[in-house]
């Protein structure tokens, strides 16, 4: 079938995107889902910094490529095998697919697959089919998704079945901000009630985790951006303080109105500045999370007298250490009740013919999460 969707030919536009258009919305041949496949509908589409990392060059993947991996919609075509979804099923995309059956799968950490990450790399399916073409050539698929488009073909393994009256716009969330950044307080540092936090970079995966630690019961949440309204938007979500990251002094602000630092830091900026300023704003004892994503060449220089003599702990987390099947649902529900407000995150909507603009903003800081409602 044909569809319309955002491609990138090549990384490393100048900004601003609105003028470079780096992104065309062009119009792809969407072949019919395989075994184990199926074809979504697409209702809504989250632009996010992993997106953005991928036009500026910052994670170098195959071109031409059709982006997009935070999204949710409707089942539309069922390719043989698939038994348990039915057309009309709305559902969550996840951006890493698993197998099940590697050491990672078998180990209960899904977001680890070692097939999936292969297949993301190569931009192709967990199959290794490319279903979007160009005048008969591939076009990669981006992280098995590729869901700035009306419709996308994906592996069953990458979707979630959600509740039908959750809105899927805000159900988009879910697959990336919600995952990565709740993900990163309760399942990899594992927060325990009446802890301290910072979360250094608000943006929608580091908002997500402030609404994390406050549904986790933190006693203190510390929010740390450059932005004045972020900041403002986190003290309405829960954090308990707030600190200008442009302060030459941050970290000892920080350190100060926390009695040595904080139990646990996260790390959402994606910059090696931003991961020694949350290691060295966690106390004796405490554990740094970084589930920022820098350029692959960035390095951080650890000071590793520090790590044993104070019994540090430093982790990556990625999509929050979270077993989607398990966690969405949960997360999905907690939003029901009241208690993880994950629509204050939503900060514009657009269409997929403005999303160049959308991408300026996004590397502005201007914005939280805008999401391409079709």
């Amino acid at each position: 079938m044909k569809i319309r969707a955002a491609v990138l030919d090549a990384m490393g536009a100048t900004a601003p995107y609105a003028t470079s258009r780096p992104l065309r919305i062009t119009e792809l041949e969407l072949a019919d889902p395989g075994p184990g496949e199926v074809r979504v509908r697409i209702a809504a589409a989250g632009l996010c910094h992993s997106d953005l990392s991928v036009i500026n060059g910052d994670r170098p993947r195959p071109m031409p490529m059709a982006l997009g991996h935070e999204a949710a919609g409707i089942v539309d075509q069922l390719g043989s095998d698939v038994t348990d979804l039915a057309v009309g099923d709305h559902v969550v995309l996840v951006f890493v697919p698993s197998c099940g059956h590697c050491a990672p799968c078998a180990e209960g950490r899904p977001a680890l697959c070692e097939p999936g990450a292969a297949a993301n790399g190569a931009g192709t399916l967990l199959s290794g089919e490319r279903r979007l073409s160009r005048s008969r050539a591939p076009i990669n698929h981006h992280l098995g998704c590729s869901v700035f488009a009306d419709y996308a073909t994906v592996s069953r393994r990458s979707l979630v079945r959600v509740n039908r009256d959750l809105a899927l716009e805000h159900a988009a969330l879910f697959g990336c901000a919600v995952l990565t950044g709740v993900g990163a307080v309760v399942n990899t540092a594992q927060v325990r009630a009446g802890a301290s936090v910072a979360v250094i970079g608000l943006g929608g995966v580091g908002l997500a985790a402030v609404l994390g630690a406050h549904a986790a019961g933190a006693r203190r949440i510390v929010a740390v951006d450059l932005a004045a309204d972020k900041l403002e938007l986190a003290r309405s979500l829960g954090a308990t303080d707030t600190f200008d990251a442009s302060a030459p002094d941050c970290v000892e602000q920080i350190r100060a109105a926390t009695g040595g630092g904080v139990e646990y830091a996260f790390e959402f900026a994606g910059s090696v500045r931003a991961l020694d300023s949350a290691y060295r704003m966690t106390r004796r004892g405490g554990m740094t999370v970084t589930a920022g994503l820098p350029p692959p060449d960035a390095t951080f220089a650890l000071p590793a007298v520090n790590l044993v003599a104070e019994e540090r702990t430093l982790k990556g987390s990625y999509i929050g250490t979270c077993v989607p099947s398990r966690d969405i649902p949960h997360y999905v529900e907690l939003f029901q009740r009241g208690r993880l407000p994950i629509d204050r995150l939503l900060s514009a909507r657009l269409s997929l013919d403005e999303i160049n603009v959308g991408f300026d903003r996004l590397a502005q800081g201007a914005a939280v999460r805008q999401v391409i409602v079709f």
